[in-house]
C-alpha cells in the first residue's frame, strides 16, 4: 500500500487498509469541500486506488526538507514541555513534602495547642504593650517632677544665697564686735586698801608669777537629789535624775536646715545618729544614706557634725548587698536595714564592718506592697526610742493596717507585736517615742499635722492634731532620736531637725 500526502492518498487492493487510510485523510483534512477516488491500474497490472482531497490552507505540498524542519521543531517542543513537565512534577513532590510534614506536626500538636500557642504569642505581645506604655508614662511622670524639683532648687537657691548673704554680715558685724571687746580693758581694781582688816595684806586675785596654789572660797548649799530637774534641748523639763524623760507627743517645732543634698540622688534618703553610741563612735558621729537609685550601698560617715554639715565624710561604707527604702536606723554601733526586694531584715556592725545577723519578718509586705503615701518602697520602715528597736511594717492578715514588732538588737528576733487600726497607706510616715506610735498626715502638705498615736502599753489609739511642718513639700524619712529628744527628717533633698515637747507621764 502506498500513501501520498499533497492532499491526495492512493492505496492498494487491501480494503480494511484503505478504509482506514481514507478515515484518517477525511479526518486531517476536514474542511475540505471536494473529494475524488480514483480507482486504476498501475504500469504493472495492480489495482490502485486514489483518494484525491483539496487542501483548504495549502496552495501546494511542501517539500521534503521542509517536512523534516517541522518534525525537528515538533521534536524539540517535545522535548522542551517534557522538561517542564518534569520540573512540575519536581514542584509538586516538594509540595506534597511540605504539605505531609505540616500534617503531620497538626496531628501532633493538635488544634488545641496550636490554638493556645497562638494566644500565649498574642499575650505576650499585649504584656509588651502595656510595659512599654506603663514606661512611657513613668517617664512622662519623672520629667514633670524633674522640672517641677527644678523650679523648686532654683528657688531654694534663691533663698540660700539671700541666706548667706545675711550670714555675712552678721558675721562682720560679730568680728567686729570681738576686735572691740579685745582691745578694751578690765576694769581697773578700785583701792579697797581700807576695807582691809588690820593685820592683813593685801594680795592679787589671779598672782600668775607665782608658783604657789591660790584657794578659792565658795558656799555650797546642799539640795535635795529628787529636787534636781534636768532640761531638754528643746527647753522643756526633761525628768528627774535617772528617768528617762518619757511622755506624750504634745508639740513639733520649726525645722531646722542642716545639709541639703548636692545631687538629684540625695532627693530623698535617711541620716541619723547613735542614741546609744559604742566606741569608736560618739553622740557627734552622723550617717547618711542617699537612696535614689536601684543599687543603693554607700553609708557616708562623719565623725563630727561640723563634717557633716560641711559635706566632708570621714569614711565610706560599701554594704555587702543593696538596700531599700528610707527605713534604716543606727543603735548600738550597728545598722539596721531592709534588704531590697526582700522583707529580711539585716544588723550591719559598723566598726566591723560585717553582718552580724539577718532576719526575714514574717508576712511583711515589701517592695510597694504597703509602703507610706509617698511610696519609695517604704513597705518596712526601722524605728528607735527609749526601750530599744522597732520595726513598722504591713501584713496581708492585717489587711494594709500598721503592724508593730519590738526586735532584739542582737539577733533581731521579734519579741511582741502589735497590730493597729491605722492603714499605712494612708499616712505619710511614722515614728515612735516612749512606746508609743506616731503617724504624719501628708509629706507635701506645708502645713501637716501629727495625725495619730498608738500606745503599746494600752492597745489604744487616738486622733491628734499636732502642726507638723514640710518645709521643703517631700518628706520621705521621719526618726526620733531618744538621746537628742529630736525628730531627724529628710524633706526634698534637705536634712532637718524637730525640737519637740513631751508632756509629764
Amino acid at each position: 500500500m502506498r500513501f501520498f500526502c499533497a492532499r491526495c492518498c492512493s492505496f492498494g487492493s487491501e480494503m480494511p487498509a484503505v478504509q482506514l487510510l481514507l478515515l484518517a485523510c477525511l479526518v486531517w483534512d476536514v474542511g475540505a469541500r471536494t473529494a475524488q477516488l480514483r480507482k486504476a491500474n498501475d504500469r504493472s497490472g495492480r489495482c490502485q486506488y486514489t483518494f484525491i482531497v483539496a487542501s483548504p490552507n495549502e496552495s501546494s505540498c511542501p517539500e521534503q526538507s521542509q517536512a523534516m524542519s517541522v518534525i525537528h521543531n515538533l521534536q524539540k517542543d517535545s522535548s522542551t514541555q517534557r522538561l517542564d513537565l518534569e520540573a512540575t512534577k519536581a514542584r509538586l513532590s516538594s509540595l506534597e513534602s511540605l504539605l505531609h510534614h505540616q500534617l503531620t506536626l497538626d496531628r501532633a500538636a493538635g488544634p488545641q495547642e496550636t490554638q493556645e500557642g497562638l494566644q500565649r504569642e498574642l499575650g505576650t505581645l499585649r504584656r509588651e504593650r502595656d510595659q512599654l506604655e506603663t514606661q512611657t508614662r513613668e517617664l512622662e511622670t519623672a520629667y514633670s517632677n524633674l522640672l517641677r524639683d527644678k523650679s523648686v532648687l532654683e528657688e531654694e537657691k534663691k533663698r540660700l544665697r539671700q541666706e548667706n548673704e545675711n550670714l555675712a554680715r552678721r558675721l562682720e558685724s560679730s568680728s567686729q564686735e570681738v576686735a572691740r571687746l579685745r582691745r578694751g580693758q578690765c576694769p581697773q581694781t578700785r583701792d579697797t586698801a581700807r576695807d582691809v582688816p588690820p593685820g592683813s595684806r593685801e594680795v592679787s586675785t589671779w598672782n600668775l608669777d607665782t608658783l604657789a596654789f591660790q584657794e578659792l572660797k565658795s558656799e555650797l548649799t546642799e539640795v535635795p537629789a529628787s529636787q534636781i530637774l534636768k532640761e531638754s534641748p528643746s527647753g522643756h523639763l526633761r525628768s528627774r535624775e535617772g528617768d528617762n524623760g518619757c511622755g506624750e507627743l504634745v508639740w513639733v517645732g520649726e525645722p531646722l536646715t542642716l545639709r541639703t543634698a548636692e545631687t538629684i540622688t540625695g532627693k530623698y534618703g535617711v541620716w541619723m545618729r547613735d542614741p546609744k553610741p559604742t566606741y569608736p563612735y560618739t553622740r557627734e558621729t552622723t550617717w547618711r544614706i542617699d537612696t535614689v537609685g536601684t543599687d543603693v550601698r554607700q553609708v557616708f560617715e562623719y565623725d563630727l557634725i561640723s563634717q557633716f554639715m560641711q559635706g566632708y565624710p570621714s569614711k565610706v561604707h560599701i554594704l555587702p548587698r543593696p538596700l531599700e527604702s528610707t527605713g534604716a536606723v543606727v543603735y548600738s554601733g550597728s545598722l539596721y536595714f531592709q534588704g531590697a526586694e526582700s522583707r529580711t531584715v539585716i544588723r550591719y556592725e559598723l566598726n566591723t564592718e560585717t553582718v552580724k545577723a539577718e532576719k526575714e519578718i514574717p508576712g511583711a509586705g515589701y517592695h510597694g506592697q504597703f509602703p507610706y503615701s509617698w511610696g519609695g518602697y517604704t513597705d518596712i520602715d526601722l524605728a528607735v526610742d527609749e526601750s530599744g528597736l522597732w520595726v513598722i511594717y504591713s501584713t496581708d492578715e492585717a489587711k494594709g493596717a500598721i503592724v508593730l514588732s519590738k526586735l532584739n538588737p542582737e539577733n533581731l528576733e521579734l519579741e511582741q507585736t502589735w497590730e493597729t487600726n491605722i492603714r499605712k497607706q494612708s499616712v505619710a510616715n511614722a515614728f515612735i517615742i516612749c512606746g508609743t506610735l506616731y503617724t504624719v498626715s501628708s509629706y507635701s502638705s506645708a502645713d501637716a499635722t501629727v495625725n495619730f498615736a498608738y500606745d503599746t502599753g494600752t492597745g489604744i489609739s487616738k486622733t491628734l492634731t499636732i502642726p507638723f511642718k514640710n518645709r521643703y513639700k517631700y518628706s520621705s524619712m521621719i526618726d526620733y532620736n531618744p538621746l537628742e529628744k529630736k525628730l531627724f527628717a529628710w524633706d526634698n533633698l534637705n536634712m532637718v531637725t524637730y525640737d519637740i515637747k513631751l508632756s509629764k507621764m
